[in-house]
């Protein structure tokens, strides 16, 4: 058959299908239409601002055998396409409630590309700019590295033009409350019905996956409070000196100060510090030391008084009276502007840098992202804060300019290697509540959500890196997932959570406030509008989908066991734990101290950190050292303290999240899922056999209590003693995100592992585009 006779086929197959499908749209007789009507599924406030029909959206770049037709629809929080056909090769389990497959919300795209063939232009879409050609390609770069492309052959003209505009409209606003998060909360305030799933806006924590537990949101004084009792901070109080934000509008209400320090002199001592951002209490050690951020000291003439002051009050509140250690991160650690840099770079290598031939040059592109070696300077830094505390005694005070980025990196990744109540879901959710959304992180403003941000920067990003590297090297230590770390970084890119929608929580009663009064919206005692909370999981995903959260090899504080027909607790100790999971070779040390005696070679990962970073004094280099290899040198506690390998083969890409849409990189029942799911299948065998014995041993009531529990915990279940269930078919290493249908690369079947650096050109680099009419 001829190319042009080919396409006539097409186009009548095409064309043929969307007349049966208006023909049994406007059927009234037929009881039941035998094709679904095209239409999205929309939220509460959601609305549709344009669409058009016979659009293709492209699967891969070389064939269009495996093209998908349908509907493209532009809202104000999404794009959606809608399509009948069947997704190639491809058992998909994974599905989130608030998008479709082929969804992407309008927050996470970075840049729209048109293209018109056959006039050879293309064009890069601003908000409220013209194209004055019609346009026969579209291309949405997203942030999460997705790259969707559609193509306009059989839509009308007009239509595809008007539907491009749309999206680079809506998807660029330019005020706050035109995020959809305002208009879906209006809509739930004025109709209640109307909620999704059940979810209240905005209605507190999210319940603990596992444990049913909820997780605190730091908006209280009563939160803080079972903190500072938690951790055993008897010299600390909660301060309510910022309530209505009279101190300072980019700090909580409520925060934690030493007891020492009275609201008198706190409001006193506000006016000297930058942002009057005073010193925040983040987390308090058995031995009394405590983890204390703060901002800079802006009066010259005052700074060494006031330091001096607050140093006081924190020695007085340790029951040692230890000294204090102040870290000040703008030297020791890479800046904002650093850390975009290196992102950037990174994209590129994933996206729109073709994968090299060798895989010798694709880890020498890597290696001058510097992103590896930002990883590792925030794992080094925090791990020798680590040891300040824990060894030590003294107290730490991590300090910057502002006190709200990188502070909140590095006050976060201290206390998942210190307390492992925060390596558990429900730990580690108000971590994020407690000292990145309530501590002022600027979201807004570092996501860049209305895409006219000079301040952008992926420092939320890198904690999930850094938290993923120790989920890495000690699986057993953390109850979540990696799966679960990629969707909390994704969750950050949907304008619907007002988790991550602000500044700080001034901005959110501030701007709701202000959204309410024009939509006539009574708010009655409420501190502005209430958004739905990204711990809500249930707004996204099933209960079983959300089992995917969990890591079957996480080993909790105590396990039940039956003995003697009675239920008691079995409790680990050091010495049940193999050493072997630390898998560190003795010529690598502990990777922390001694990096000059690894030469860098050529290639390598093992990077040398800028001179400018943080360097011990030399007799607490040596202190240090010594605790390092001593602590490298016992078997781990779970349960305790955790500590990073640092060298160069034990930092790595996080291929999950950064790989996932990149088909050349997926391996075919291969990855981490296989073990996954082993180890699920193992995990459920034995736990099927655990309740199988209480069911033998136990009384009635016990026995009541197990069936209650026959639910496996596991997302693949054991089927029996004997069961050899190979992996399914849709396994991956990319599971449970797909590219296919997502990003359109030579191949939706992926390659062979000995191929797997040796992918294919991209079509389009968005360095090469010429912003020309």
């Amino acid at each position: 058959m001829s190319r042009s006779g080919l396409y006539l086929t097409v186009k009548f197959r095409v064309l043929s299908k969307y007349y049966f499908f208006f023909l049994q749209a406007d059927d009234s007789i037929a009881s039941e239409p035998r094709i679904k009507k095209l239409e999205p599924v929309l939220l509460p406030g959601e609305i549709v601002v344009n669409e058009v029909n016979f659009v293709r959206k492209c699967i891969a770049t070389d064939t269009s055998q495996y093209d998908l037709w349908g509907k493209l629809v532009c809202t104000n929080f999404k794009i959606s396409f809608i399509t009948d056909d069947s997704m190639p090769l491809q058992k998909f389990h994974y599905k989130n409630l608030l998008l479709g497959e082929h969804d992407v919300p309008l927050t996470c795209i970075e840049q729209i590309v048109t293209v018109n063939d056959t006039k050879r232009k293309q064009k890069v879409l601003g908000p409220n700019q013209k194209l004055k050609f019609n346009p026969t390609e579209l291309i949405i770069y997203c942030k999460d590295f997705r790259i969707v492309r559609f193509r306009f052959d059989e839509a009308g003209p007009e239509s595809a033009k008007k539907v491009c505009l749309a999206i680079a409209h809506y998807s660029q606003p330019t005020d706050l409350q035109l995020l959809f998060a305002f208009e879906y909360v209006g809509e739930i305030y004025h109709n209640p019905a109307k909620k999704v799933n059940g979810i209240d806006p905005g209605g507190g924590g999210g319940i603990g996956i596992a444990s049913g537990q909820q997780t605190p949101l730091f908006e209280t004084y009563s939160d803080w409070d079972r903190e500072i009792k938690r951790t055993g901070a008897s010299e600390w109080r909660v301060c309510s000196v910022n309530e209505g934000y009279m101190i300072s509008t980019c700090l909580p209400e409520y925060f934690v100060v030493p007891s020492s320090l009275a609201d008198q002199d706190l409001k006193l001592y506000s006016y000297s510090f930058i942002g009057r951002r005073m010193p925040l209490w983040s987390w308090n050690h058995p031995n009394g030391s405590a983890l204390v951020r703060m901002a800079n000291i802006k009066d010259v003439l005052q700074q060494r008084r006031i330091d001096q002051r607050i140093c006081n009050a924190i020695t007085r509140s340790h029951p040692l009276r230890s000294d204090v250690y102040k870290s000040d991160l703008d030297k020791c650690l890479p800046n904002i502007q650093e850390i975009q840099a290196a992102h950037i770079k990174l994209k590129q290598l994933c996206v729109n840098e073709p994968f090299d031939e060798t895989e010798e040059k694709w880890l020498s592109s890597l290696e001058n992202t510097r992103w590896l070696e930002y990883i590792r300077a925030f794992l080094k830094h925090s791990a020798e804060l680590v040891y300040m505390m824990e060894c030590k005694h003294v107290s730490v005070v991590l300090q910057e300019e502002e006190g709200r980025d990188l502070s909140c990196l590095a006050a976060s990744l201290i206390q998942v290697m210190l307390d492992p109540y925060f390596r558990t879901i429900v730990g580690f959710q108000s971590l994020i509540q407690k000292e990145w959304v309530m501590a002022g992180y600027q979201f807004l403003d570092r996501c860049n959500h209305l895409k006219r941000s000079d301040k952008e920067s992926p420092l939320f990003l890198m904690f999930l890196d850094c938290v993923w590297q120790l989920l890495e090297q000690y699986p057993a230590a953390f109850e979540f997932s990696e799966v679960y770390l990629t969707i909390l970084h994704d969750s950050a890119r949907i304008s619907l959570f007002g988790t991550f929608l602000f500044n700080c929580p001034h901005q959110r009663v501030k701007e709701s406030t202000e959204f309410a009064i024009s939509k006539n919206i009574q708010l009655g005692d409420e501190k502005g509008l209430r958004f739905p909370c990204v711990w809500d999981w249930s707004l996204q995903f099933t209960s079983q989908d959300r089992l995917l959260f969990h890591n079957p090899l996480y080993i909790g504080k105590s396990t039940p066991s039956v003995h003697n027909g009675a239920l008691r607790t079995f409790k680990r100790s050091k010495k049940n734990y193999s050493s072997t999971l630390r898998g560190v070779p003795p010529a690598l040390k502990n990777g922390i101290i001694n990096e000059q005696e690894f030469l860098p070679r050529r290639n390598s990962l093992i990077l040398k950190l800028k001179p400018d970073f943080f360097q011990p004094a030399e007799g607490q280099s040596h202190s240090m050292e010594q605790y390092f290899r001593d602590w490298f040198a016992k078997p781990v506690d779970l349960h305790g303290v955790i500590l990073p390998h640092l060298s160069g083969t034990q930092i790595k890409l996080w291929k999950l999240c950064y790989f996932r849409w990149v088909p050349e990189t997926q391996i075919s029942h291969g990855g981490s899922i296989t073990a996954f799911h082993r180890v699920s299948l193992l995990a459920d065998e034995v736990d099927m056999l655990n309740r199988n014995l209480r069911q033998c041993k136990s009384n009635s009531s016990l026995q009541g209590h197990c069936l209650e529990l026959d639910q496996s915990r596991m997302y693949f279940r054991a089927n029996g003693l004997n069961d050899t269930s190979a992996a399914p078919d849709f396994l991956s290493s990319s599971f449970p995100f797909s590219p296919v249908g997502n990003l359109c690369r030579r191949s939706i079947l992926g390659t062979p592992l000995s191929k797997f650096l040796s992918g294919a050109k991209i079509w389009l680099s968005t360095e090469t585009l010429a912003n020309e009419d």
